[in-house]
């Protein structure tokens, strides 16, 4: 068992509070295998004194994950991984993700910025969630 090496950062201007932007950062993380079980998130102390945000926060994420059966918490030891969310998809990532940054590539080279790269992919990615629900 080992601390995880997942590093926690907030973006006040995303309309997330922020305990579920760390909920999400976990979860991403054990999606791509970057947190396996057995791993050790930061302490709450930690990713406090990281972020300067109150502990309650960070006890309110560590909770949320532990209600979905992601994280346990060891009293006095730390809250470690206990289920992971990687797939049998983990292995599409690579070659999917080499296209995505090319997507990036010439998104940036069309002169769009960071702001607007998000947005647009966003509004895509909604809308063609949207229709595969229709």
């Amino acid at each position: 068992m080992e601390v995880a090496v997942i590093e926690f950062h907030l973006d006040s201007g995303s309309g997330v509070s922020p305990y579920m932007q760390l909920v999400r950062q976990v979860r991403h993380a054990l999606r791509l295998d970057l947190l396996r079980v057995g791993d050790q998130l930061p302490t709450v102390k930690d990713v406090v004194a990281q972020l300067a945000i109150n502990p309650n926060t960070v006890l309110k994420a560590y909770r949320e994950l532990e209600h979905e059966g992601l994280v346990a918490p060891r009293p006095g030891v730390g809250t470690f991984v206990t289920r992971t969310l990687a797939g049998e998809s983990l292995a599409a990532h690579g070659p999917l993700r080499k296209e995505l940054e090319r997507w990036l590539a010439k998104a940036r080279m069309a002169g769009l910025d960071e702001e607007s790269i998000e947005a647009l992919f966003m509004t895509t990615f909604r809308s063609a969630s949207q229709a595969d629900i229709a």
